[in-house]
C-alpha cells in the first residue's frame, strides 16, 4: 500500500536490486542504499558535516565541543550513537544518528545534492524506529527556531512538536512520541 508522500510514512518503490531495501520516488535512477552506521562511517560522516546547507560545522568547530573521527566512531562501535547512513556509489549522500541513553536525534545531516529526495525523511524513520527499539518512547532534538530555516518545517512536517524550550546553542527542543 502507498500512502499520500506528505504522510510521514515511505512508499516502497521495486527496485530489482536485493541490497536496496527502499527507495524514495524521488530517488529514481540513484542507487541509493540505506545501512546501519559503521565506526569506519565516523570520518566521512565528519567531513560530510562540513558540506551540509544549513547549521554547517567543520572539523575544526566540531573538534571544539569534543567531537572527532575518532571518538564518532568509537560511539558507534559501543552503541551509544546508533544510526544509519545512505549510501550513493559507496559515498556516504547523508547520516541520521540518535543517543542510546537519552533518546535525542543528534543530529541528521544531507548532502546539498541530494536534498529534497526522501533521504532524510528515511533516515530519520530508520534512526527512530531504532530509538524506540532501545525503549525510548519520547524522543527529542535540538532545532533551529527559526520559520526561515528548513529543519523547522522538516520536523514539524512530521510530526514533532515543541516543548517551547531551548538547549545551550539557543536550538528549540522538539519533542516525538513513538510507539513500542
Amino acid at each position: 500500500m502507498c500512502l499520500r508522500a506528505d504522510s510521514g510514512l515511505r512508499c516502497p518503490v521495486p527496485t530489482g536490486n536485493p541490497d536496496i531495501e527502499w527507495q524514495s520516488p524521488r530517488s529514481l535512477g540513484m542507487q541509493l542504499k540505506y545501512r546501519p552506521a559503521l565506526p569506519e562511517d565516523a570520518a566521512e560522516c565528519v567531513a560530510l558535516r562540513a558540506m551540509t546547507r544549513q547549521n554547517a560545522f567543520s572539523k575544526e568547530q566540531l573538534r571544539s565541543i569534543g567531537i572527532t573521527a575518532e571518538s564518532w566512531g568509537e560511539n558507534i562501535r559501543s552503541g551509544a550513537l546508533p544510526g544509519h547512513v545512505c549510501t550513493s556509489d559507496e559515498n556516504i549522500a547523508g547520516y541520521c544518528f540518535g543517543a542510546r541513553d537519552t533518546g535525542e536525534i543528534e543530529v541528521l545531516a544531507v548532502l546539498p545534492d541530494f536534498e529534497n529526495r526522501g533521504i532524510g525523511r528515511e533516515l530519520l524513520r530508520r534512526t527512530t524506529e531504532k530509538l524506540a527499539e532501545l525503549g525510548h518512547r519520547r524522543l527529542y532534538l535540538g532545532c533551529s527556531p527559526s520559520p526561515t530555516s528548513r529543519s523547522y518545517g522538516f520536523y514539524r512536517h512530521l510530526g514533532w512538536r515543541s516543548t517551547g524550550t531551548f538547549d545551550r546553542f539557543s536550538d528549540e527542543i522538539l519533542e516525538l512520541f513513538v510507539e513500542p
